[in-house]
């Protein structure tokens, strides 16, 4: 079993958990329910950066990778930065993340926010929306095109953006639909967790244009994104790079001041 299969096995538990526990009622009666969303698709496009500056605590890959942060001095610092959107990662047992991570980044900044999660149900999407997402991410790996429809049309009907993530030519195909908005291509193998750029570089071509295309894992530095560009990459996932130093905001000014020049 790779890690990725155990995350969703877990991930299936704790969500039927939730559900027996509260009702997705109850979240459709949330405050943020009825906010307008912010779209990181139109951010991204407008962007001369095309960051998204993630919070992320550990992982599976990496182990810790800073346990002492605040999520709302981080995001304002992302936005201070110049970052496009925000990636907060809401997996507790594998991330160290939680839904009060959105809560916070979202009553501290107007940046279009990412759910960063594991969504398997429907349930997850309510709980994005009535926590301040603006954006889910779907997985390709784990899901059959009809799951991908069935999710990515509910998000839309919620006024949510979608992130597709794939990791190979065969979830491109399957996954290509008008409910989504965004492309991601995840350069790390989630089966050995090995990075290469080449899979951003290679899946480029099958990405049709009218999705925004984003690379995801592995950009340690500047020349990794005007690299990518030429591919007709516009947004750029970065978490670790940022999120290992003692204060995430200023590494991604550094990083995006950088990127300008």
């Amino acid at each position: 079993m790779n890690i990725l299969d155990k995350i969703i096995a877990d991930k299936r538990k704790e969500v039927a958990l939730k559900k027996s526990l509260l009702p997705a009622s109850q979240w459709e009666q949330s405050v943020l329910f009825e906010r307008e969303t912010y779209s990181l698709a139109k951010a991204l496009k407008q962007s001369d950066s095309g960051i998204i500056a993630e919070h992320k605590r550990r992982s599976p890959s990496k182990g810790t990778i800073n346990q002492h942060t605040n999520v709302a001095q981080m995001a304002q610092g992302y936005l201070k930065a110049g970052a496009s959107g925000m990636s907060v990662l809401t997996d507790l047992k594998y991330f160290g993340g939680s839904l009060e991570d959105l809560l916070l980044a979202r009553a501290s900044v107007e940046l279009p926010l990412l759910r960063k999660e594991f969504i398997i149900d429907e349930y997850q999407i309510l709980e994005a929306k009535a926590h301040g997402a603006d954006v889910i991410l779907l997985i390709a790996a784990v899901m059959t095109r009809e799951e991908i429809k069935m999710l990515s049309e509910l998000a839309k009907s919620l006024y949510l953006e979608v992130l597709l993530e794939v990791h190979n030519e065969e979830e491109l195909q399957k996954s290509i639909m008008p409910s989504l908005d965004m492309l991601g291509v995840n350069n790390r193998n989630l089966k050995t967790f090995e990075v290469s750029l080449q899979t951003s570089k290679s899946l480029s071509e099958m990405i049709p244009d009218a999705f925004v295309k984003v690379s995801e894992s592995g950009i340690s530095n500047v020349g990794a994104i005007k690299e990518l560009r030429e591919f007709g990459y516009q947004g750029f996932l970065i978490g670790e790079n940022f999120m290992k130093t003692d204060n995430p905001g200023k590494s991604a000014e550094e990083f995006i001041n950088k990127l300008k020049t």
